[in-house]
C-alpha cells in the first residue's frame, strides 16, 4: 500500500482506498503529531526536493489526464522508484487515522480482551473450556463464530469471556489493558460499558465487579493518558434491571457515567424495564438504549419516547423511516427519523459488528452514508473488539473506503461523539478544545505545511 507523503498530501489525485484526501485537497506537512499537538519539524534535505518534483510531475499528469486510482497507483509507485524515495517519508492513511485524536462511546469491556490474556487468564481461573490455548488460533476462533450474520450466534463468545472475568483481578487487569489499547489506537477518551451481573458467578457482589474495573480504567488513565467513563449495563432477559440502575447512580461521582440495556432485542422490548429508566430519569443521570440493531424501528421509538434514551445504540434499522426513491435518493423522513435528527439525539454506529451480527447483510448497505449525510449525529465506535477484529482505526478506514470519507469527515466524526459523551459539559468542551481540535489541526498542518 502506498501512503500519502509526509511532505504531500492530494491535490486533485484520484482518491484511492489508501489514500486519505483532505477535502477539497492540499499540499502535506513535514511533522509528527501526537493528542496533544506536539508537533517535530524537520529541515529541507534531496529527499524533499525529489518529493517535491516528484508532487508536481502526479500533479501534471492527474490534472491534464483522467486517471482512475489503480493507474494513479502504479504511476506512483514508479516514480517513487525512479526518485528513490524512500518509504520512511510517507505516511499512510491507517497512519494518519491512527494518529487522529478520536473518541469512542460504545464499546463492551467483556468484548474487547485480548486473545493472550483470555488463555492466561482461563490458566488462573482453572477453566477449562477454550477451544484452544493459541492466542492467534483463539482470537480467529472468536472471529470467526462471530462472523456469522446472527446477533445470537454473536454473543456466544461471550460465554468464555465473561467466564475469566470472575475476579477482581482479572476485571483491573482487562480494564487496564482496555486502556492501553486504547492509547495504542489514538483514542483519546473512552466510554467501555459492561453488565455486573455477568462477573458474579464466583461469590463477587456486583459493587465490587464494578469498583473493580474502576480501578482498572484509573490506573491506565494515569500510565496512559486515556480519559474514560464506565457505562453499566442492566440486560434485557434479566429481571434486576432497576439494581444495576441504581448501582450505576450510586458510583456516579466514581466515573460511572451512565446506564445502557443491552442483549437480545427480540422478545425483549426496552419497556419491560420501564422502572428502571424512571429510576435513572428521576436520578438526572445518562441513558442510551440498544435499539434497531436486531429489530425494527419500533424498538428505537420505544426505547427514545418510553424510556427517555439520550444516545441510540446501533439505530441501524432507523433507515426503514427514511424513505427512498428507486434510485437511492431521500423523498422525505418518516415522523421518529425527523424527531432524532432535530432533537440530535447521539447514534452509536458499529459498521463492522453490524455486518456480522447481519443487522446489515454487507458494509456497502449500511445506513452510516445516508445518515451521515443527513446531518444525524452519528458516531462510529467498536462495538466488540475481540468477536469483531476491530479497532477504532479499523472502523474508520472501514467508513472511509467505503463511505468516501475525509480527514475532515474524521473530525467531524470524533467531534460529534465528544459532543456526544456522558461526561459534564466543561469537560467536554476541554477535550474539544485542547485536545481533538489541536490534535486534527497539527496533522492538517503536518498535511499542509508546504502550502506557503
Amino acid at each position: 500500500m502506498h501512503g500519502i507523503p509526509k511532505v504531500f498530501g492530494k491535490v486533485g489525485f484520484p482518491p484511492g482506498k489508501s489514500e486519505l484526501p483532505l477535502a477539497g485537497g492540499d499540499i502535506g506537512g513535514t511533522s509528527v503529531t501526537d493528542h496533544q499537538g506536539a508537533v517535530g519539524r524537520f529541515s529541507l534535505n534531496p529527499d524533499y526536493i525529489r518529493l517535491l518534483i516528484l508532487y508536481f510531475i502526479i500533479h501534471f499528469i492527474s490534472y491534464y489526464m483522467v486517471i482512475n486510482s489503480t493507474r494513479y497507483k502504479l504511476i506512483f509507485l514508479f516514480l517513487k522508484d525512479i526518485f528513490k524515495i524512500k518509504s520512511e517519508y510517507f505516511l499512510t492513511t491507517e497512519q494518519i487515522v491512527r494518529l487522529a485524536p478520536k473518541v469512542l462511546l460504545h464499546d463492551h469491556l467483556d468484548g474487547g480482551l485480548r486473545a493472550k490474556t483470555i488463555i492466561e487468564l482461563a490458566a488462573d481461573q482453572r477453566y477449562n473450556k477454550l477451544p484452544t490455548k493459541d492466542a492467534g488460533e483463539l482470537a480467529e476462533w472468536f472471529h470467526r463464530g462471530a462472523n456469522k450474520g446472527s446477533l445470537t450466534e454473536y454473543l456466544l463468545g461471550f460465554e468464555h469471556t465473561c467466564a475469566v472475568m470472575q475476579t477482581k483481578e482479572a476485571l483491573r487487569r482487562v480494564a487496564y489493558e482496555m486502556m492501553e489499547d486504547m492509547r495504542n489506537d489514538g483514542v483519546c477518551y473512552v466510554e467501555t460499558r459492561f453488565a455486573p451481573s455477568f462477573h458474579t458467578a464466583k461469590g463477587l457482589y456486583p459493587e465490587e465487579t464494578v469498583q473493580a474495573v474502576l480501578d482498572g480504567l484509573e490506573q491506565g488513565e494515569k500510565d496512559f493518558g486515556v480519559g474514560y467513563g464506565l457505562i453499566l449495563c442492566g440486560m434485557r432477559n434479566m429481571k434486576n434491571t432497576l439494581e444495576i440502575a441504581e448501582l450505576a447512580v450510586n458510583f456516579r461521582n466514581q466515573k460511572i457515567v451512565g446506564f445502557d440495556l443491552a442483549g437480545e432485542e427480540g422478545g425483549y422490548p426496552p419497556k419491560k424495564h420501564i422502572e428502571a429508566f424512571h429510576f435513572i430519569q428521576r436520578a438526572n443521570f445518562n441513558i442510551t438504549i440498544h435499539a434497531g440493531e436486531a429489530f425494527g424501528k419500533e424498538s428505537i421509538w420505544q426505547a427514545i419516547q418510553w424510556c427517555g434514551a439520550h444516545r441510540i445504540g446501533h439505530a441501524t434499522h432507523l433507515i426503514e423511516d427514511i424513505f427512498l426513491d428507486g434510485l437511492g435518493n431521500i423523498v422525505r423522513f418518516g415522523e421518529l427519523a425527523q424527531y432524532i435528527l432535530d432533537k440530535r439525539i447521539p447514534l452509536e454506529i458499529c459498521l463492522l459488528s453490524n455486518v456480522h451480527t447481519g443487522a446489515v447483510d454487507r458494509i456497502e448497505n449500511h445506513p452510516f452514508n445516508i445518515l451521515y449525510k443527513e446531518k444525524f449525529r452519528v458516531t462510529i465506535n467498536t462495538d466488540d473488539r475481540l468477536m469483531s477484529d476491530t479497532n477504532m482505526t479499523k472502523e474508520f478506514m472501514t467508513a472511509i473506503s467505503n463511505f468516501n470519507l475525509n480527514l475532515e469527515d474524521v473530525e467531524k466524526i470524533s467531534l460529534n461523539a465528544m459532543k456526544s459523551a456522558f461526561i459534564p459539559y466543561k469537560e467536554r468542551l476541554n477535550y474539544i478544545y485542547n485536545i481533538i481540535k489541536p490534535g486534527f489541526q497539527a496533522i492538517k498542518d503536518q498535511l499542509l505545511s508546504l502550502k506557503k
